[in-house]
């Protein structure tokens, strides 16, 4: 236990003393002493006993410890215990002069009622004056008397000096004292009032958090929770339904309903585990009334960049899922529904236009070609239609030569490029291996070429690079177009999106391309990622994995 621990707590227990007990044990130390004195005195020189001045001393202080415990001081005015230590020097002077030439140095017991009266609550000129005088008169009285010799006056002055001095420095210390403890105390109120402040902020910041309509988990460096608000308290609940699935887990269950989400896997696991992660989609609760719940996480970190907890969101997108869901559904359904009677109207046109035995007039044929292209168009946009509602395409893995496939579709892309004054160019290997399959890697490299020279009406430059790049195969085509904001760069993958100046200009597009380019990325396991600045071009960046001999 600490020293000013136990000062405190002795502190704590003198001030619920009784108040004579409390005058009583100011008195006591000094008693005390005289008891001891006596004791060896009495052993020592017992003849002390029949000096009267000795033995009334000895009468006086114990006299003066019975009054001290037994009188009941809150009855008199305060500060009127001072009589006692004002009498002990009384009780000195008479216990030294009548023992002086065996007990000299009892004079020095003068400190005792000094430093009472300098920490009593006399007014200080009072206490100084005391302070001297007291042990001035218990060696000045004798030389006055003719019963010491004269020198012994200039010793009672030293003598009261020093005491004086004594309880000027007890005074400055209580003075000292009292202001530390002022300055103590006003910093515990300090600390009170900010300790209220911040419970009132906590109570207000509670009330925020359960009011809005997302989930918030807050985790320490240990993985424990701090802070779970009223929203997440709902889905914890959906969670434990029931306590457990058919499967004996909880329920939570990957993006398709059915797949039970391994526990290292539950979103509060990963960011326990330190990972930061967004639009993490999982459904929560019985599978008869499931929600789904996007969630992300972000780490947070101290100041020597190690793990000091997390945070995690979670919100009900279960309406918006569904909606996308029956969107996607209707645009599959709408596309089935087109599909076939296009590859019947496309079917016949070109039965009609090659036909060589029947000839047919210049301007019906041109209006047939007119109706063929359209067709053609309407039959590439439905294809693409279908190709998003599948979700993730297909793929045929095999070893494909990636430069054959660039070189190929600038060929392709020539005739577009030179429509509207765009200048193809391509800096790629002689040859670069890759797992892929060579119809979707191909359908992403027109995609991407094809938005280039889409995207840069006014002529340029479209770049089509590839290499071998920290171990996958590196992909980029680069314009010089009209370029996107960085927000828009982020949304550019999403179906239907469209740019802000895509959509003022006439350009075509319904925002398909890039969201099919993207799944069909992802199905070989690679990146596609775009950067653009508005006005100086976009460059879009695929990776995919190389062909390694030994997969042969």
């Amino acid at each position: 236990m600490s020293e000013r621990v136990m000062y405190l707590k002795a502190k704590h227990l003198y001030s619920t003393l009784h108040y004579r007990t409390r005058i009583g044990l100011c008195e006591l130390p000094l008693a005390l002493l005289v008891a001891i004195i006596a004791t060896i005195v009495s052993i020592t020189a017992p003849s002390l006993f029949t000096n009267p001045l000795f033995l009334g001393g000895l009468v006086l202080h114990a006299g003066l410890l019975a009054a001290s415990f037994l009188t009941p001081w809150e009855r008199f005015r305060p500060g009127s215990y001072v009589i006692i230590p004002l009498l002990d020097f009384v009780a000195i002077g008479l216990t030294r002069n009548g023992s002086v030439d065996v007990l000299p140095g009892l004079s020095l017991l003068a400190i005792f009622p000094v430093i009472w009266i300098s920490a009593s609550a006399i007014r200080t000129r009072l206490s100084l004056l005391a302070s001297f005088l007291g042990p001035f008169v218990i060696l000045a009285v004798p030389p006055l008397l003719g019963f010491a010799p004269p020198s012994q006056f200039w010793t009672a002055v030293l003598l009261g000096l020093a005491m004086a001095t004594v309880s000027v420095s007890l005074r400055f210390a209580s003075l000292n004292s009292d202001y530390s403890q002022r300055k103590l105390e006003a910093s515990k109120a300090e600390v009170d009032r900010l300790q209220g402040e911040n419970a009132e902020r906590a109570l207000v910041l509670e009330a925020i958090l359960d009011t809005i309509d997302v989930g918030l988990v807050a985790l320490d460096a240990h993985g424990n929770r701090t802070l779970t608000n009223r929203q997440q308290r709902s889905y914890d609940r959906l969670v434990k339904a029931g306590e457990q699935d058919d499967d004996g887990g909880s329920h939570l269950y990957a993006a398709d309903k059915s797949t039970p989400v391994q526990p290292n896997r539950y979103p509060v696991h990963r960011a326990a585990a330190g990972e930061t992660f967004a639009n993490y989609l999982v459904w929560i609760g019985p599978k008869d009334s499931q929600r789904a719940v996007m969630t992300a996480a972000t780490a947070i970190k101290d100041g020597d960049e190690q793990f000091a907890g997390s945070v995690i969101v979670s919100s009900d997108v279960t309406d918006m899922v569904e909606a996308l869901r029956a969107k996607e559904d209707f645009v599959s359904n709408v596309s089935h529904e087109l599909w076939t009677p296009l590859t019947s109207i496309i079917g016949h046109l070109d039965l009609v236009l090659d036909d060589e035995d029947h000839a047919l007039p210049t301007d019906t044929e041109r209006q047939l070609s007119v109706a063929r292209r359209n067709a053609e168009r309407l039959y590439a946009l439905v294809s693409n239609l279908l190709a998003s509602a599948s979700g993730a395409a297909s793929v045929h893995l095999r070893p494909t030569d990636l430069t054959g496939l660039v070189e190929n579709s600038i060929e392709s892309a020539g005739p577009q490029a030179a429509d509207t004054g765009v200048s193809l160019k391509a800096d790629v290997p002689d040859i670069l291996w890759t797992s892929s399959d060579p119809l979707r890697i191909r359908q992403v490299i027109d995609n991407l070429l094809s938005n280039a020279i889409k995207y840069s009406p006014d002529g340029g430059t479209v770049t089509v690079r590839a290499r071998e790049e920290c171990g996958s195969a590196l992909l980029e085509v680069q314009d010089t177009g009209i370029g996107m904001s960085p927000t828009e760069t982020k949304l550019i993958f999403g179906k239907f999106f469209r740019t802000e100046a895509a959509r003022q200009s006439t350009i075509p597009g319904v925002g398909l391309g890039l969201s099919i380019t993207k799944a069909i990325v992802d199905s070989h396991g690679g990146t596609i990622r775009c950067t653009s600045q508005p006005g100086a071009g976009t460059t879009f960046t695929v990776t995919l994995p190389l062909h390694r001999p030994e997969q042969n």
